[in-house]
């Protein structure tokens, strides 16, 4: 059978009785490659809008300390300035610094830009709460590198009417270059 290109194709594959090559398992089960890595070459990522209150903050710092790091940061390497990019884990790599760890467990993926904005939304959206103006400004973004309301709605698991509220609400008349305006006026 043919390489798998994402998880989903190697989910299938495994469904229909195939083994996966070791490419193939780090596409559909990347936590099973994790690694130890410096935390001097972690990085947080700009567009995370996922905000964690200081009570939960204080409990996920506790949980570190009395069970450890029981789940990886997820991460993206870039190998031009040698550091991984936070993708989902940003709380996790915060409370490493304060509890001035020098090593943190990650996991790497292999997504561009475009896809790791939207893996490091999925993560979040499947947990809690987000600032409204940086979920806006993460659309904009996405519209920007070319992706459509389509594309962002499927990516992120938005409805459509929460994709254009959020275009709505950044002002920006260039995210709307390609809206189809309806005749009313004619």
């Amino acid at each position: 059978m043919l390489t798998c290109k994402n998880a989903q194709q190697a989910f299938e594959k495994m469904r229909h009785g195939y083994d996966l090559s070791e490419e193939e398992m780090r596409l559909a089960f990347p936590c099973l490659f994790a690694e130890l890595v410096p935390l001097e070459k972690v990085q947080f990522n700009d567009y995370n809008p996922n905000k964690v209150a200081p009570p939960e903050m204080r409990l996920l710092k506790k949980s570190i300390q009395e069970d450890g790091y029981t789940q990886p940061i997820v991460v993206i390497y870039n190998p031009i300035n040698d550091k991984y990019i936070v993708v989902d884990g940003a709380h996790r790599y915060k409370n490493a610094v304060k509890l001035k760890l020098t090593h943190v467990p990650v996991t790497i993926i292999n997504k561009g830009i475009k896809d790791r904005i939207a893996a490091t939304t999925r993560h979040n959206r499947a947990r809690g709460e987000h600032n409204v103006t940086q979920m806006s400004n993460i659309v904009a973004e996405l519209v920007l590198l070319g992706w459509d309301n389509l594309e962002i709605s499927q990516h992120l698991g938005m409805e459509a009417d929460e994709v254009l509220r959020l275009k709505q609400n950044t002002g920006l008349p260039e995210i709307f270059q390609s809206h189809e305006y309806s005749q009313a006026w004619e």
